[in-house]
């Protein structure tokens, strides 16, 4: 037999051989910092990715550790997702030695940081006033407008990686796009006629959210310390002054200071988690429960 006969028996029974991995349809391995970006990856991306999330449920994207076996995992990946969470200052440079042919993406690149007011402003400490020594808030998964912006990093990433498949990845994301205005739109409009008003946060995640729809956001702790005493009488005199009836917490911090605001002013303590695993149905819910209290 010919070496040509031979070449194509091989190409018949192990294709795989012949072509070489990079031709094969396995998943790729991508790893990201929280569970929303793990739903924009694989809505643009479909079954074509597998995806890890370094921050476990429950856990702070603020002081997160990544895990050993996380760590061993990223030799495997083409892609880093990050997103601007404060354990990624201190554990991407050991995330890209892990792995340095894989791909980084800060999807967060080229969005405007909002600062968190470092004190309170009296009425005021809704809104980011002009002061130094303040962080950067890295909520820029909570707003729709800023998503499109990360869904597009996303997108570029997944055909540089994968070219081969970029009519479906552009299909997915064009319809992530679709129905990330027509969610945008919707909030606009319900939020329309309560332009200015205030809600109260335990953790600022909100920040975004609130500037997208015209809201002011208050919270109870900033730069990851609990309010004072006398913070504390402030907030509860800004709640009166504001008629604010609802506190909302998030499961990954404590809820104990926003129980003593709360009993303080007669106020509800409502949930409104900034790391949902379904993006789409968490914003739905939480942009409900804000309508409700701003009546």
């Amino acid at each position: 037999m010919g070496r040509w006969c031979w070449f194509v028996l091989l190409c018949g029974l192990f294709p795989g051989a012949v072509a070489g991995a990079g031709a094969t349809d396995e998943p790729l391995l991508v790893y990201v910092s929280i569970l929303p970006q793990r739903d924009f990856v694989q809505r643009i991306a479909g079954d074509r990715v597998a995806v890890e999330v370094m921050v476990r449920p429950g856990a702070s994207p603020a002081t997160y550790e990544p895990k050993a076996q996380q760590m061993a995992g990223l030799s495997r990946a083409r892609i880093y997702f990050a997103v601007g969470v404060p354990f990624e200052a201190v554990w991407l440079p050991r995330i890209v030695a892990a792995n340095p042919a894989m791909r980084l993406v800060h999807t967060d690149a080229g969005i405007p940081k909002r600062t968190m007011a470092a004190h309170y402003h009296g009425a005021e400490a809704g809104r980011d006033a002009d002061h130094d020594n303040r962080s950067h808030d890295p909520h820029v998964w909570l707003s729709p407008p800023l998503v499109k912006i990360q869904a597009r990093a996303i997108l570029e990433a997944l055909v540089a990686v994968d070219p081969d498949h970029r009519e479906r990845y552009e299909t997915n994301w064009r319809n992530f796009v679709a129905r990330l205005d027509a969610l945008d739109q919707r909030l606009r409009q319900s939020f329309a006629r309560r332009r200015g008003m205030c809600f109260m946060v335990f953790h600022p995640a909100w920040g975004y959210f609130a500037e997208a729809y015209g809201l002011r956001q208050v919270p109870i702790e900033l730069e990851g310390k609990e309010p004072k005493p006398a913070q504390l009488r402030e907030l509860v005199e800004i709640a009166r002054c504001h008629d604010i009836r609802v506190i909302f917490v998030q499961p990954q911090f404590s809820r104990r200071s926003a129980e003593l605001v709360a009993r303080e002013i007669g106020a509800r303590v409502v949930d409104a988690d900034p790391l949902p695993a379904d993006w789409f149905a968490n914003m739905n819910e939480v942009a409900a429960k804000f309508e409700a209290a701003l009546k």
